[in-house]
């Protein structure tokens, strides 16, 4: 076992407090998990969380109710608030008795040691006394995280099996920190990936937007995900992505920014663009994002497919082709298509492929901003509506919305059209012809 004092770790304030406070009632309190890890390396991390051989009811007896929350007393862990009102999980020494790799069924009164050897990799298996700096770390996580290797806890299929989700947590924790897999852990990851099918879609696409929102570049996951056999049992779509599209996720935000739920569905969008759009929603919706995203996701894909082309091959546009391009894109979503396509377009060029160049790129999203705001894109902005045209003497029904339409293709073409009295006119003018 490695003992070793630390003094470089600078946890926060709160930290100290609720170290202290388990320790005057006489309990052990240990940091444990992704700050410690994270500390080490010398990243910024908030989620100082503890592990401790109090039971969550002395836990909150040590608190009291008012600044804890049970957020999993089945498995031993108690959210703690700090005087900032930030949550901190408290979680009891435990060990597992039983595991489906899914869920596992635990038992308490085990050591600190004993909690250590049942996490998933030696870089998140160091623990540290904020009052005292020592720090226990059995499984060389410390060295591990000078030799940038992830490696699992002892035995590495076991761990696997305990919990199908460490595979792609490994993967993560590799593209997020540029570590290699050690062999026989990456083994254990392959031989995993025929079982991911018991994990639920819910932790499958947590899995995801983590890899979105924590990673400047996606597609070094992403690669892992396809080699490991992973992406062929979770998302068939993102095994098919070309390693083109693949690389573009890591144009898409840059660090940090990801963690915009926004972006983070760029980044998503990004990965499926090269997708049939009819089966993009069907695909999401899988993963359980909701309906709304699902919807987003699957029309971000269709402007790509309907446009990429057409911008690409358009030279200098004239207006209406801009105003065009508005109305298949939708005003409201100018922002994100144009984050997807230069995410598409970057990534192309890089490789030496045709493209817009940034700077024209840039120059054409201002534009189309100015023409959502000022011009007509969409049937909401025209001078007449149904009500209008069944005024006139229009027959109500389907044929009523493809008049709408039309007369909306006239005033893209050119805008001054857009009075009602002109609209009226070529609108009777139509339905005489038709």
């Amino acid at each position: 076992m490695s003992t070793s004092r630390s003094d470089k770790l600078n946890p926060p304030a709160a930290v100290f407090e609720i170290t202290k406070a388990l320790e005057a009632a006489g309990f052990q309190a240990w940091c444990v998990g992704g700050a410690v890890r994270d500390a080490l390396l010398g990243h910024p991390h908030l989620d100082w969380d503890f592990a401790t051989d109090a039971t969550p009811d002395q836990v909150r007896t040590v608190f009291g109710r008012k600044r804890t929350i049970p957020v999993g007393i089945a498995f031993g862990t108690v959210g703690v608030l700090d005087s900032a009102g930030i949550l901190h999980e408290v979680t009891t020494f435990r060990r597992d008795v039983k595991t489906d790799g899914r869920h596992a069924e635990v038992e308490f009164g085990a050591s600190l040691d004993e909690d250590l050897a049942r996490r998933d990799f030696t870089i998140n298996a160091v623990a540290y006394s904020a009052t005292t700096g020592e720090m226990r770390d059995p499984f060389d996580g410390k060295a591990d995280l000078a030799r940038r290797v992830v490696r699992a806890v002892g035995n590495a299929s076991e761990r696997m099996r305990e919990d199908r989700l460490r595979a792609l947590r490994g993967i993560r924790f590799a593209a997020r920190f540029g570590f290699e897999i050690e062999p026989n852990t990456w083994k254990a990851m392959c031989e995993s990936a025929p079982h991911l099918t018991r994990l639920s879609a819910e932790r499958v696409k947590q899995e995801l937007e983590k890899t979105m929102d924590q990673l400047a570049a996606p597609s070094k996951a992403l690669a892992l995900w396809i080699e490991s056999g992973a992406a062929a049992v979770l998302v068939p779509e993102l095994a098919a992505a070309s390693e083109q599209c693949r690389a573009a996720t890591d144009c898409a935000a840059q660090p940090g920014l990801a963690r915009r739920p926004g972006r983070r569905l760029t980044r998503l969008a990004v990965l499926l663009s090269e997708s049939n759009p009819a089966t993009v929603e069907g695909a999401a919706l899988r993963l359980r994002f909701s309906k709304h995203d699902a919807q987003w996701l699957a029309s971000m894909v269709a402007s790509w497919h309907a446009l990429d082309a057409a911008i690409t091959g358009a030279g200098a546009p004239d207006g209406a082709k801009v105003r065009r391009w508005i109305a298949t894109i939708g005003r409201t979503q100018l922002g994100a298509f144009y984050r997807l396509a230069s995410a598409r377009w970057a990534r192309r060029r890089a490789s030496g492929g045709s493209a817009p160049s940034e700077q024209s790129v840039r120059a054409l999203y201002r534009r189309s901003l100015r023409a959502a705001l000022k011009e007509p894109v969409d049937l909401g902005d025209l001078a007449v509506d149904g009500d209008d045209l069944r005024q006139a003497g229009a027959t109500p029904g389907p044929a009523l919305g493809k008049l709408l339409k039309a007369l909306l293709d006239r005033v893209l073409d050119d805008p001054s059209l857009n009075t009602r009295e002109q609209l009226l006119a070529e609108a009777k003018r139509m339905v005489e012809k038709s």
